[in-house]
């Protein structure tokens, strides 16, 4: 499975050097981790982000996002948001910044 590069290089850049970020291929498309901790990524056309229940329960209120349902069983702590949710760079910015705020709160994995 494919995933639109454009968008992937997007988000890249928004993470930018940030310390801890590493980047893997998953769900069929490319993931951001954050010390080894899903933040996001992108799979075909879709931003996908990683916000805990509450977090992906408040992004569902807004347009644009459903849940993650990429084994057809839908993912109450992550949300995909389609195409038209991040065309604005200010509106993919805000994404981006939500799922590192959630991965930065969760404690590092690795060694």
């Amino acid at each position: 499975m494919a995933f639109n590069e454009a968008l992937a290089d997007r988000v890249r850049s928004l993470l930018g050097q940030r310390k801890g970020i590493t980047e893997r291929r998953m769900f069929g498309g490319l993931s951001f981790l954050l010390n080894d901790n899903l933040c996001c990524g992108v799979v075909n056309d879709l931003l996908v982000l990683r916000l805990g229940e509450h977090g992906a329960a408040e992004a569902l209120a807004e347009p644009h996002t459903r849940l993650m349902d990429f084994t057809g069983k839908p993912m109450k702590s992550m949300v995909y948001v389609d195409p038209d949710g991040t065309k604005a760079d200010d509106a993919l910015q805000g994404w981006v910044r939500r799922a590192v705020a959630y991965a930065s709160s969760l404690p590092p994995k690795g060694d």
